[in-house]
């Protein structure tokens, strides 16, 4: 799986929203200043040619769908991050968050919980 650029990630998660969409539909939901249509175009052809997006013409519009899913993209990338630069442990993921104070006590209980229940 190739890694996106920032700008492959934004529309990314706007057609992860949508599920199926049209350029049109991502360029409007993009905050102010919005970037040309040319432009999201560019990126939506680049995004197909890395195999994330498939498109089918419905009329005269091109109708684009997601091939690789928002959480297979993030188990992925994570992973890796995960793997790099903790030694391969998400207790020093976490811990590293915790030190940067990046995560509070309140949302460590709660993924302690969520541990918890996936135990059971």
């Amino acid at each position: 799986m190739e890694r996106l650029t920032h700008q492959e990630e934004n529309v990314m998660l706007h057609v992860w929203q949508l599920n199926e969409c049209a350029i049109k539909d991502v360029v409007d939901r993009m905050e102010d200043p919005k970037p040309p249509y040319t432009t999201v175009a560019s990126i939506f052809k680049n995004l197909e040619n890395k195999g994330y997006l498939a498109k089918r013409r419905f009329g005269n519009v091109k109708v684009f769908k997601p091939v690789i899913s928002e959480s297979a993209y993030k188990r992925h990338f994570l992973s890796g991050v995960v793997q790099s630069y903790f030694d391969n442990s998400y207790k020093e993921l976490v811990s590293f968050f915790a030190k940067e104070q990046k995560i509070t006590a309140d949302e460590l209980e709660e993924i302690i919980r969520l541990i918890e229940k996936k135990r059971k």
